[in-house]
């Protein structure tokens, strides 16, 4: 079998036989590899705690038929201070959850590794709301997968607006000529949020708030579609919606409190 080195980030895994474990990899060059680290679950392992989820890693692997098997594993980083804190592992859970459910296997895509990468040191570096750097990580991740949403003109007819509809079927905001049935009506200090997410860098966007009505508003929005564009449930999410909002205490006037659940601004 022929052998390959690969630096990558642990994305998940799971147990196979007795002692072994299958283990998903975002790897630089090679994209997604699934490969067998044996004898991982052993007390005596080799392996030890180097490739549990969310670790930066130097591979060397056995390439194989349908599973490549991890000849050896060095740590490059291992984010232990990401490990600490339960709404940082809530935030890392969720990029690694989104980054695997749209990473192909053995396709190199350089641009996912690296923004992966750096949604992990940004939570490393403790910003003060961990779940705004894991929502614009998801927004630029929704870009990087050719599925931005529209958030200033209208996703149809491009109209610029601004409008006060939203559907995740016909791209993000919408007109009310081009709106179809399935389009929520949406506030604009939540569309102006999300829009600010999806601009900021990621070191930034921990440290913006919003208020909390604007922050569950744009949380719907962004949630159904993600989950629509990619076809999944993301499970992380509901750990994300979680996380205790943390805004100012009164609320802005003339903010809409979106009236529509999420399902309604999916295409049924």
């Amino acid at each position: 079998m022929p052998l390959y080195k690969e630096q990558g980030i642990v994305l998940r895994s799971i147990k196979l036989g007795e002692a072994d474990k299958i283990v998903s990899i975002l790897t630089q060059g090679s994209g997604k590899v699934r490969a067998v680290a044996k004898g991982i679950r052993r007390t005596n392992s080799k392996f030890g705690a180097r490739l549990e989820p969310m670790t930066h890693v130097s591979l060397l692997l056995y390439q194989g038929r349908n599973l490549d098997t991890v000849a050896q594993a060095e740590i490059v980083h291992a984010f232990r201070a990401i490990r600490s804190d339960f709404d940082l592992i809530a935030a890392g859970e969720t990029m690694l959850e989104a980054v695997d459910k749209v990473a192909e296997e053995h396709e190199r895509n350089v641009r996912l590794f690296l923004l992966l990468l750096a949604g992990l040191r940004s939570l490393e570096g403790g910003p003060r709301d961990p779940a705004a750097v894991a929502e614009s990580f998801l927004l630029k991740l929704l870009s990087l997968s050719g599925f931005h949403p529209s958030l200033s003109a209208c996703a149809v007819c491009g109209d610029p607006g601004p409008h006060e509809r939203f559907a995740a079927g016909q791209g993000g905001v919408v007109c009310d000529g081009c709106a179809g049935s399935e389009a929520g009506r949406v506030s604009q200090p939540a569309v102006r949020w999300l829009n600010s997410l999806a601009r900021v860098d990621l070191e930034g966007a921990g440290d913006m708030t919003p208020e909390s009505v604007v922050r569950r508003e744009a949380r719907a929005m962004l949630y159904g579609f993600t989950e629509y564009h990619l076809d999944r449930r993301l499970r992380s999410l509901g750990l994300l919606a979680r996380q205790p909002v943390r805004t100012a205490s009164s609320e802005p006037d003339g903010v809409t409190v979106v009236s529509e659940p999420i399902g309604s601004m999916l295409p049924s």
